[in-house]
């Protein structure tokens, strides 16, 4: 497991790279509805997002430094485990929803794209400066997802709305939820290092 973490962190973006331009280059001869097709772009817009956040291992170093202190709060298998099974997992399951269910089923994909946008442009208000993942944010993000919620929200329902809006909402809790408390462990044991230097 070790060495495919190892792996998973130096190739995962470049991979992510090849896949969202596969899948863009693959867009036009698709067959879907328009509703449809939008839950599918969420896949390659998000996969190109990753690679701005994520080339280099920008963002997690970016977050540690600039919101965690210069602790590791954010570790390298953190940025796997919500990259690749979470993210990819929920944009994929939300197309097989759309397209089995109706579109309405699939707005978990633009819900969670919209949310993670608007933390990007938070941050970014919030500390002054750029963070990995803005500029993709606003170019690619709010377009995708704004347009996306407003199309199929007209006909879609209100329930399908609010399970989208909810699900997108309560992953982002769990991340900072996760990320949060191992912050709090990290000074805690900081504080306890520090007292039993001094004494």
């Amino acid at each position: 497991m070790l060495k495919l973490k190892a792996w998973l962190a130096d190739y995962w973006v470049i991979g992510a790279g090849f896949m969202a331009a596969s899948l863009i280059a693959a867009a036009p001869v698709l067959s879907l509805p328009l509703p449809v097709f939008l839950i599918f772009l969420h896949s390659p817009f998000y996969m190109v997002h990753q690679v701005e956040e994520h080339a280099g291992d920008r963002f997690r170093k970016f977050a540690n430094e600039n919101v965690f202190g210069g602790r590791d709060a954010l570790t390298v298998a953190s940025v796997l485990v919500i990259n690749l099974p979470f993210v990819w997992g929920i944009n994929l399951l939300a197309l097989y929803a759309a397209f089995l269910w109706g579109p309405a089923w699939g707005l978990v994909a633009p819900y969670v794209m919209i949310v993670n946008a608007l933390a990007h442009l938070v941050t970014s208000a919030r500390l002054g400066k750029y963070n990995p993942g803005l500029v993709t944010s606003v170019i690619l993000f709010l377009p995708l997802s704004v347009a996306t919620i407003w199309m199929i929200g007209r006909t879609g329902g209100l329930v399908p709305q609010l399970i989208g809006a909810a699900l997108a909402i309560l992953l982002h809790l769990a991340i900072i939820a996760v990320v949060a408390a191992r912050y709090r462990s990290l000074v805690v044991t900081s504080q306890h290092r520090r007292r039993r230097h001094q004494s």
